[in-house]
């Protein structure tokens, strides 16, 4: 019940806004704070202003209220990505696509493959930074059109993310709030995923139809990376531990083995080894991680003056029809501050639902906060890394030109995920 001078409920509720704010706009008004120091000023002020206790018992609470697995989790697959990057992985991936396809169509198809394979099982923000300027260096050499490639891209990046637990940062959090073990969310999710892919590029090939139908030119084949035969000679031997201790890794995920202490132990791995490890340390994205440890601490605040005052998991629609809900409900919030903060809003929500729809609440919750990823070019890091990349390069997707091929898939993808979890069992 709101109480005009419970001065902790109105606090929590201003630092709530503003970091929420400041996440939906992407930086804070007037000024050049990006969402990192935006949740990094709200979970400050959360601190400062006693809303978790005073002094040293505060900061002990925020302490708890970080999810240090999920941090530690992200952090182990974003080294064990970046090994792979400096062993070359991704360039020698390229070299194959462009000497075995090189028809716009084809070539479509196998970047909807790769990125969406690729981001099931690793992070897929890091994937979309690895492929993105090997798409272009592919598309140019073709004399090819990238627009369709590189959405096609992200599109497939936001897709085969939702088959596993380690697909995304959101997948993360879920996982290790719900407990469900890797192989039964990969069970429950990868087909829609596989489904997801399959539509989408469907889409994508339609609408883009008119630039994939120009016939790459015979002369035009790809050509090898500079030096790339005398570098992936020197990196082979790395390049073999990389991928034997990613492979380790996966399969250790599917035996049910703790997944921050697999991705831990993977990176540990790889980092003994003579590679200076300054060059992996620089593919790793601080300021998601310290973004992360921000919400946490905002959000506890808000579960603990605000949400539990409401009794939000008590309503009825909520607990009759948790997946069409949640997925409706988190599409929307996924596309106005983001899908993180998105699926950190329902943390004190789903565990008090009823045990018998737990698992399909955070199945739907990861599902839709996923694809709804794919709406618009703010939609996810994956689209912001693709464009922001492209740019740089010389390469414009126009937001609109986004939107006509997002939008479309987005609802579809929707649609297909929520039939699949209410009517497959």
């Amino acid at each position: 019940m709101f109480i005009v001078n419970d001065w902790k409920l109105w606090l929590t509720l201003a630092w709530f806004v503003l970091t929420y704010t400041g996440l939906a706009l992407g930086k804070l008004p007037w000024l050049r704070t990006d969402r990192t120091g935006v949740a990094l000023v709200g979970a400050t002020l959360v601190l400062l202003t006693g809303l978790l206790g005073f002094g040293d018992a505060g900061f002990a609470e925020a302490i708890k209220a970080v999810d240090f697995r999920t941090i530690a989790l992200l952090l182990g697959m974003m080294i064990v990505v970046g090994c792979l990057r400096e062993a070359g992985f991704f360039e020698r991936l390229a070299d194959w696509v462009g000497a075995h396809f090189q028809r716009p169509l084809s070539l479509l198809a196998v970047v909807f493959v790769l990125s969406g394979a690729l981001s099931a099982i690793l992070v897929n923000d890091v994937v979309c930074l690895a492929l993105t300027p090997l798409v272009l260096h592919m598309t140019r050499r073709l004399r090819l059109d990238p627009r369709p490639h590189l959405i096609g891209l992200a599109l497939a990046s936001n897709i085969g993310s939702t088959a596993t637990p380690t697909g995304n940062p959101q997948n993360v959090i879920i996982d290790n709030l719900s407990h469900i073990s890797y192989l039964r969310f990969a069970e429950r999710l990868a087909p829609i995923a596989i489904l997801g892919l399959v539509a989408a590029f469907l889409l994508t090939a339609w609408i883009y139809r008119g630039a994939l139908k120009a016939v790459a030119n015979g002369d035009a084949a790809i050509e090898p990376m500079k030096d790339a035969s005398r570098i992936n000679a020197k990196k082979r031997p790395f390049l073999v531990k990389s991928l034997v201790v990613t492979l380790a890794a996966v399969v250790l995920f599917f035996l049910g083995a703790p997944m921050h202490l697999v991705a831990l132990g993977a990176a540990a791995v790889l980092l003994l080894d003579r590679l200076k490890p300054a060059k992996v340390y620089r593919h790793i994205d601080w300021g998601l991680l310290l973004m992360f440890a921000g919400l946490f601490v905002v959000v506890h605040a808000f579960e603990v003056n605000v949400v539990e005052r409401f009794g939000l998991a008590e309503w009825a629609p909520l607990r009759e029809h948790p997946v069409g809900l949640l997925s409706v409900v988190s599409a929307v919030l996924s596309n106005i501050v983001s899908n993180v903060p998105a699926v950190l809003l329902f943390k004190p929500v789903v565990p008090a639902l009823p045990l018998r729809v737990q698992e399909s609440a955070w199945l739907a919750l990861a599902m839709s906060s996923t694809l709804a990823g794919n709406l618009t070019v703010l939609g996810s890091v994956a689209n912001l890394i693709v464009v922001e990349q492209a740019r740089r390069e010389g390469t414009t997707i126009p937001f609109w030109d986004y939107c006509r091929v997002g939008v479309p898939v987005t609802l579809l993808t929707l649609a297909i995920g929520i039939a699949w979890l209410l009517f497959v069992p």
